[in-house]
Order: C-alpha cells, then structure tokens, then sequence
C-alpha cells in the first residue's frame, strides 16, 4: 500500500506535468495541427518534459539550482536518444519497419514521460514550503536579469539577421553589431559577476553563446560546414528510412545517435526541417557549454575566475568557427560539461556524482566515437596521475596514522565502463571500429618506425609541444605523388601520367582582405598588417597556452592563487595536456581527430587554469589586475572572432563576417549547384559512383543515395579524374580556378587545371555557379 500511495502522490504532485504531456501527444496525433503547435508540443515531449523530471535525479549529484538545471537538460538529451533507440529497436521485430515515424515516437515520448513521472521522486524541499511555481508572481526579477536578457536577446536579433543579410550578399555590417553586441554582454558580466546571481550570469554566458554560434551555423540556405555535410546526408538515410539501420552505411558517423535518432525524432515530433535541426536547434543545446563551463568552476573557484573561464572557452576559435559544422560533437560536448559540473560540485555524496558522470559518459558513447576515445585516454591517464601521485606523497611523508586518504573522482571502474561501452558499440553492436583500428594502427607503425616526428596536420604548429608547419607547395607535391601511387600503373581507365603532367596545381594564394581606411593609416606608419595579424593570431595561441602553464604553476606552487584547485581538477588537467602531447607528435592522431578540437575539449577542464594564469601575470597591479586580466581576454575574443582584423583588412575572410574566405569558398553551397545536381542526379541514379567531384567539400553528398564507403578516389584531382567519369565542377572552381581537397591534416587550395578537362573531356552542363564534363 505504501509504495501504491507514493505512486498515487507522484501522480498527483505531477498533475500539470502529465497533463502537459498528454496534451502535447494529442496534438502530436491530430492530423493538420498547425506548425507553431506542432513545435511547442514536440520540444516538451523531446527535451522538457524529461527535463523537469530528470530535476529530481539531478539534485542528488548537484547542489546549486543552476547546475541541476543545466545538468537535467544534458539528461532529457540522452533520454531523446534512448527513446527512439528503444522504437527503433523493438517495433522491427513487431513487424513494423518504418518505426520513426510520428505516431509511434509520439506514444513512446509520452509513455516515457509517464513512466519517468511514476519512478523519479520529486525534488526533496523543506517541510511546508511551496513548490517554485506557485510564488512566481510573488517573487522580484534576479538582480541583473532583465539588462543581461534584453541585451542578450537584442544580440541573438542581430545574430539571425546577420547571418541572413550575408546570406543575400546584403554586407558585413549587421553581422559585425552581433559580435559588438557579444563583445558588451561579456564585458557586462565581467563587471558584475560578483554582484549577479550563478543563473543571472549563466543566462547572459548562453545568450551570447547562442549568438555566436548562430552567426557561423545559419551561413547559406542549405547545410553549410565540413563534418556536417556527411552527418546530413547520414541523418537523410536514417529519415527517408524512417529506421536507424547501421548497416545502411556502416561508417563511424551512421553510429553516432546524435545524428541520426536525435535529430529523426526532433524533426519528426517538432515540424522543422532537418535542415533547421542541425543548423538552429542543436547548435542552442550546444550554447549551454559556456554556462556549463562557468557552473563547474564556480564550484571551486570566485565569480571572475569562472567568467573569464567562460570567455576563453568561447573565444577558442574552433567554438565559433568549426563546432557548428560538428553535430555530433556538440551533443557530446554539451555531457562532458555536465560532468564536469557533477566532478566539481562536492556537496553532494560522491557515490552518487560518479554514478551520474558514468551515466553522462555513457551518453557520449552514443553521440561520438572520437570525443569517447579521446576521453578515455584522458580519464586513464588521469587515473594514473591520481595513483603516482598518492604513491609518492606515501613514500616522501609515510603513511599518517589512522589517517584514510581522499578518495579521487575517477576510478578504474569508471575507465574500464568507459573503455568496454565505447568497445561494444564500435565493435559488436555497430561493427565501425574500422576507423579506430586503421588510426591506431597507422600511430603505431609510425612510432615503431621512428616517422612519428614527421608533420601531421599544420594545427600542431600552434603547440608548446611543438609540431611543424609544412608549407603548401610540400603538401600540393605530396599530394600529387600520393595520388599517383593510388592509380594502378597502366591502368587504362586514367590519362596517362604524361598528359596529366603537363597541367600543373600550383598552391593557390591566400585570400586577404583589402586594407580598410584605418588600415591604411597603420600601413603609412609602417605597420605591415597582414603580418601583424598572423602574427596576433599565432601569438594568441601561444599566450593561452602560456597562461595555461602558469595557471597551474600559481594554484599549487603560489601563496597569490586565484584559486585552490581540487586534486581530480589537476588530475584531469594532466591527463588532458599528456592527450594533447600525444596528439601533437603522433601524426596520424592530429590528422584524425584535431589538435585544437581536442584543446576545445580540454578547455572544460583547464580553463579555469588559464583565468587564473592571466590574473597571477597581473598580479603586480594589485587591484587593477582583474581589471588587465578582463581586458585581455576581451580583446582576444575580439581579435580571434574577427572584429579587429574587419577593421582595419589584411586578414582571411571569416565566414560569419564575410561571403568570402576559405570556408565560404569550399563549404558554402550555392543554388547553382544545388541546380546542377539536381541535373545530374537522374542521369547517375543506376551508377552514382561515377561521379567524380571536389571530396572534400561533399557539396555532390546531397545526391540521393547511400555514401560510397571509400571516396577517396572520387577526387577530381587531375592524376585521379577517370575517364568515362562525370566530373562535376563547383561554385568555387568555376568562379576563381581554385578547388580545396584534404590530406595530411590540412586543406590544401591549388589553382585548378580546367583546361585539362576541356582537352579530355566535353562539357555537358554550364551554369554561372556550376559545371559538369563527360
């Protein structure tokens, strides 16, 4: 009876809850609902419904109301993947093979809400206090909140239109009030954090965030970015299926749910496109990083330490610039901040923490292959870090008697869970660890060989560690010899290499901008601009990781720390920065995964690192030195996001800033050739793989069909192009003479022979933006 009773009181306790959750199905199942309906129904059954339940379980691991509810959101993520899993998983075998459609995802969000509502206990509250709801009207705004929204919400406008009036060849100048706009939240919370509440400040951090992010993902009419382009056409053939089936394309991105299942059950229960699924949705959930970076450090850490962490997490170019092009990474991103909120908050039993963080990291298993090796390495080593150093503190000082030493955070239960979830899902569950083993492998052979010094991709330049920079006439002749080395010698189905040779691919020169008026002025005083622009970049680099450095060094070493770390914050630092070492000398790891994607990651952990580095540099001003420090990291964000360098030219173009640049040149899609490929398709459907196109920016992947396991050879790099193949030609090569491919790590930009293509070729389709041969 007593259990009866506490469903019955759940039941009750959660009347508007549930009530919410069957009315949202109904909506859901009546046929014509209109759209704005159909949004706010689906949104409540994916990601808030699960949310405010999941509340309860997360006040048992995290003790600020912030913090459980940024973590409870990372959870009603994982339960939108669990979900669709479990349709698409169980009606198959009911005999139902097209289970993602609406209905039955409808049935399953609201049996899963109704089932979490009867299992989860509520929040616990003290004795005769109302629940939250029922005094909002009675309570005051939080200091801050009002100015830190309007300005915010003013930003996130201008952001949208921004990106908008690029998109129609309408200017820079909206774009660049965004990032103004930005520029003064952040300052704004800089000012007050220590007057402003945890949420105030966690609110204005995913406003700015949001904007930021929605300056590069709304970029062009149709998806636009590197990974993102293949994660599309992956989450296509999950949603013309209506069926997650791996073996459709058994590749690593086929089994990363948060391309697949998250965004099939998003677009199906919500009424948006796929399209505005990855370009607007999963980049918002993604925009909490930065507030959840600020809760993990200010668990442990003053209110400006944890802003400031904030701002170097967002001004980290690869946040701005390439994590929109990164679906599956985002959602894997946004559980590793929630662990790292539950790894910091130490007012909670820790028990209970390590079950949560073990749950969160069991999501990314689900969400990213790399970012889960990536995190196994590092708890690992972390791990060992904790043991060495608990072994030499017992052998210089001996054990104190009847003393019982802190246990640490991660353990070996928790790595080895990490380590057999991410074996059985690559492995017998998805069978795409093909790509793990050939990395693995390759690292390996390298090592053995004593090749593993040689250049992997140029990013590992930017490191302490070291790293070389190849120039880009080595990799265009690089290149050249590899692709020749893939043709089988004499095979008729390629020119001969002694026509090939007679058009070279000579590196292309890099896009700078012209210099504005008040470049000009620095240029008479005898400024070389572009230089010192590449140069403030590289020095960038450098500084942040100077700081991280001296970071560390202050909070154990010095009596002025910014603040006292917790021994698992060390530990994971140090496992993070020997994951970045490997990295940097192991070629084949930097061109597989990413040095500075990997130090993105990183900056979850050590951020707070860096803040506190730049305030122990300043610490001879005294009371000035928040002052110096803030204003640092201000104009860093502001020189990396691209305002300086749009003031005053001699810079790359920026996507979010300008239709120009490199990105825009091989990522951003054009109606023409959208057109072209439209032609194209009907005339390839019974062989698409006799296309041959520029890879690496997978414009052509919008075609319908499966993905070519192997498109390596589908290149229209000269020695490659075959020749009863299509080559089809886009915006970039038929405008400028310029096409981009991939290889070592880098982008390599070559001006493009086409006249090798009229004296082998006939053209078949021209348009102004497009161009195909036969």
């Amino acid at each position: 009876m007593t259990t009866v009773t506490a469903l019955t009181a759940r039941t009750t306790d959660r009347r508007g809850l549930i009530g919410a959750t069957l009315l949202a199905g109904a909506v859901e199942l009546v046929p014509g609902a209109p759209t704005p309906l159909l949004l706010f129904a689906g949104l409540w059954l994916v990601l808030g419904a699960p949310a405010v339940l999941w509340y309860g379980v997360a006040s048992r691991a995290v003790s600020t109301r912030d913090g459980r509810v940024m973590l409870s959101v990372g959870l009603a993520v994982i339960t939108a993947v669990v979900v669709p899993l479990v349709v698409n998983t169980v009606l198959p075998l009911l005999g139902d093979d097209r289970p993602l459609t609406r209905t039955p995802l409808t049935i399953a969000s609201v049996l899963a809400v109704l089932l979490l509502a009867q299992v989860i206990r509520p929040p616990e509250r003290p004795a005769g206090e109302p629940a939250w709801w029922t005094s909002l009207r009675e309570r005051a705004l939080p200091p801050g909140l009002l100015p830190v929204a309007a300005l915010g919400g003013v930003t996130l406008v201008l952001a949208v239109a921004g990106a908008i009036r690029l998109n129609n060849g309408l200017g820079a100048a909206v774009a660049v009030a965004a990032i103004t706009g930005v520029t003064a939240l952040l300052v704004l919370l800089l000012v007050r954090c220590r007057r402003w509440s945890a949420g105030v400040v966690e609110t204005g951090l995913f406003l700015a965030a949001g904007a930021l992010l929605l300056m590069t993902s709304l970029r062009g009419w149709f998806i636009t970015g590197h990974d993102i382009q293949r994660e599309y056409e992956v989450f296509r053939i999950t949603d013309a299926a209506d069926r997650w089936n791996v073996s459709a394309f058994q590749d690593p991105y086929n089994a990363c749910l948060s391309i697949t299942l998250l965004p099939t059950s998003m677009a199906e229960l919500t009424g948006l496109t796929g399209l505005y699924v990855f370009k607007a949705v999963l980049p918002l959930l993604f925009a909490m990083a930065p507030a959840l970076v600020h809760r993990s450090v200010r668990n442990v850490a003053p209110p400006l330490v944890a802003v400031l962490s904030a701002v170097y997490f967002m001004a980290f170019p690869t946040f701005f610039t390439d994590m929109t092009f990164l679906a599956r990474q985002e959602i894997a991103y946004l559980l590793i901040g929630c662990a790292l909120v539950v790894v910091t908050d130490r007012g909670r039993p820790l028990g209970a923490r390590r079950v949560m963080v073990t749950v969160l990291i069991l999501g990314i298993v689900l969400a990213h292959y790399s970012t889960t090796y990536v995190l196994v390495l590092t708890l690992g080593t972390a791990l060992l870090t904790d043991v060495v150093w608990r072994l030499a503190t017992r052998l210089r000082h001996g054990p104190a008697p009847g003393a019982r030493a802190a246990r640490g955070f991660v353990t070996w239960w928790m790595v080895a869970s990490l380590a057999a979830a991410a074996f059985v899902w690559a492995g017998p569950a998805t069978h795409t660890s093909g790509q793990l083993q050939s990395t693995v492998g390759t690292a390996v052979r390298d090592l053995v060989s004593g090749q593993a010094a040689e250049a992997g991709s140029s990013d590992t330049s930017y490191s302490l560690f070291g790293g070389t920079k190849v120039s880009p006439e080595q990799r265009i002749a690089d290149y050249r010899a590899h692709t020749e080395e893939m043709r089988a010698a004499g095979d008729p189905a390629y020119n001969p290499l002694s026509l090939v040779d007679a058009y070279p691919t000579p590196a292309a020169e890099k896009e700078i901008t012209p210099l504005t008026p008040l470049g000009r002025q620095l240029d008479d005083l005898g400024v070389d601009v572009p230089e010192a622009n590449s140069t403030a970049r590289t020095a960038a680099a450098a500084l942040i990781q100077v700081l991280l450095l001296a970071g560390v060094a202050s909070t154990v070493l010095s009596r002025h720390r910014a603040f006292r770390p917790t021994r698992d914050q060390l530990t994971l630092t140090a496992g993070t920065v020997a994951v970045l070492g490997v990295l940097t000398v192991l070629p084949q790891l930097s061109v597989d995964y990413g040095v500075l994607r990997a130090f993105q990651q990183g900056l979850f952990v050590f951020a707070p690192f860096v803040a506190a580095g730049s305030l122990w540099v300043f610490r001879w001003a005294g009371r000035r030195s928040a002052l110096i420090a803030g204003s640092l990291a201000v104009l860093l964000f502001l020189n990396l996001t691209g305002v300086v360098p749009k003031l005053i030219g001699g810079a790359p173009p920026q996507l979010n800033l300008a239709d120009a640049g490199e990105y825009y040149d091989i990522y951003y899609v054009h109606p023409e050739e959208r057109a072209a490929i439209e032609w194209l398709y009907p005339r390839t459907e019974h062989s698409p793989d006799n296309v041959q196109s520029e890879v690496h920016t997978d414009r052509y992947a919008f075609r319908e069909k499966t993905p070519t396991v192997d498109r390596a050879l589908d290149d229209f790099y000269p020695p490659l192009v075959r020749k009863d193949a299509y080559v089809f030609l886009g915006s970039t090569t038929v405008r400028k003479g310029e096409a981009t491919t991939f290889y070592g790590g880098d982008l390599i930009t070559y001006r493009y022979p086409v006249p090798f293509l009229d004296g082998t070729k006939n053209k078949v389709y021209s348009s102004e933006g497009s161009e195909i041969f036969k």
